[in-house]
């Protein structure tokens, strides 16, 4: 049986820069959908959140030209934390599945995975390479 359930992901931009977003954006994107052997069809909705210092672009623009012409997209600004890191933007999938929580992969690329290691346990093997 499908049921709604969210995929999170986190990565770190190197500069707030069009291509770096967008860039970046869909490395995590693609990472997150692909171990999670989601399709566009699949998909209820995507969340995508930016620091206050990413203002270049908006990071939902990273999935034109790869099938999410019909997924509603959203796109926000992340809460400004003291202690927060710097250029991340975050990505929720809303995806039906019939996945349960335990084997749902979250992806946090490069340093990001400091923010949620107990998500991380080995799904990201990305996490030395710095974005």
């Amino acid at each position: 049986m499908y049921k709604l359930r969210g995929i999170r992901g986190a990565v770190r931009v190197k500069e707030n820069c069009e291509k770096e977003i967008i860039s970046a954006t869909r490395k995590l994107l693609l990472k997150m959908t692909e171990l999670n052997d989601i399709k566009p069809d699949d998909i209820a909705s995507i969340f995508f959140t930016a620091t206050s210092d990413l203002d270049a672009e908006f990071p939902a623009y990273a999935t034109r030209g790869l099938g999410y012409d019909l997924v509603p997209l959203l796109c926000a600004r992340e809460m400004e934390v003291p202690k927060g890191m710097s250029r991340l933007i975050r990505i929720l999938i809303h995806v039906n599945t019939d996945k349960s929580q335990e084997n749902i992969r979250h992806q946090y690329l490069g340093e990001t995975s400091k923010l949620r290691p107990e998500l991380c346990g080995g799904n990201d093997d990305d996490r030395s390479d710095e974005n």
